[in-house]
């Protein structure tokens, strides 16, 4: 079988805070090496459970923080920041299941650096169904008929995957103690049970369904602030409510609710604070 891994990085063992996620700080040179070692034990183990093909998506920040010179020589990874789909580039109908690994809770929700795609999302909905990165990611898969088979990443992580995927296998690499603050595995051990919950995750396929999404859905996206929501509705097609920080999409399929949703976090990040 084919498997799909999207490869966040605030979900990723030990790493806590912006210096180790930052591109520009002291720590992230670290962060990297141990997200390329944590994707590396699900990429072993599932070629070891008899995958064909492993194909990686590098889904954080600028999306090139995966080092492919130290990546698994069998897989395949797609790195770079201007993709279309972002965090589910690639994915389409060809897996038969997807991969979420140092994934992290969404924005209105206590995990370690919970957030949804930007820091200025306070709450992202499809059709009034309150939704993450993970949520809409696996809506996406979804609509290519992929289940969504393993989540790992911080407890808040697992606890939000649970609730939206029945039967989904999780990976607790860290627990939450508050958005800054984790009681972390060592990485060592993290790649330990990476491995051991992906044989799992792949041994319980059969019982994972696709989430699929709704059919013309409405996307909704409430900002931090005026400024962001103001920049968001500029895309056309959008209507952002009177007096709030409140912007919808109407769009046709959740594809197009996807992207959407990439332009709008897009141009909310254009407002300077003051």
């Amino acid at each position: 079988m084919n498997v799909y891994v999207s490869v966040d990085m605030e979900g990723i063992t030990g790493l806590v805070d912006h210096t180790q996620v930052d591109s520009s700080k002291h720590n992230y040179e670290r962060g990297r090496a141990i997200m390329t070692e944590e994707a590396n034990a699900v990429i072993h183990a599932a070629f070891d459970s008899g995958c064909s093909e492993v194909l990686v998506n590098d889904s954080h920040s600028q999306m090139n923080n995966l080092l492919i010179e130290k990546l698994h020589p069998e897989a395949k990874l797609i790195s770079g920041g201007v993709k279309p789909y972002s965090m589910v580039q690639g994915l389409d109908e060809t897996f038969q299941g997807a991969f979420f690994v140092g994934y992290h809770a969404r924005a209105s929700m206590k995990g370690v650096m919970s957030h949804s795609m930007i820091f200025g999302v306070r709450h992202m909905y499809i059709n009034d169904k309150a939704v993450g990165e993970m949520g809409f990611n696996a809506y996406v898969a979804g609509y290519f008929g992929v289940p969504v088979l393993l989540v790992a990443g911080d407890d808040q992580a697992a606890l939000e995957a649970e609730e939206l995927i029945p039967n989904v296998t999780t990976a607790i690499v860290k627990e939450t103690i508050s958005r800054s603050v984790a009681k972390s595995l060592t990485p060592s051990k993290s790649q330990e049970l990476l491995m051991i919950k992906t044989e799992q995750a792949l041994q319980n396929r059969q019982k994972v369904k696709p989430l699929i999404p709704p059919d013309h859905p409405e996307l909704k996206i409430e900002f931090a602030n005026y400024g962001q929501a103001e920049w968001a509705s500029m895309m056309p097609g959008t209507v952002h409510d009177p007096g709030t920080t409140i912007v919808r999409f109407k769009a046709k399929d959740i594809l197009e609710a996807y992207r959407a949703m990439v332009v709008m976090t897009e141009l909310a990040m254009k407002t300077t604070f003051c």
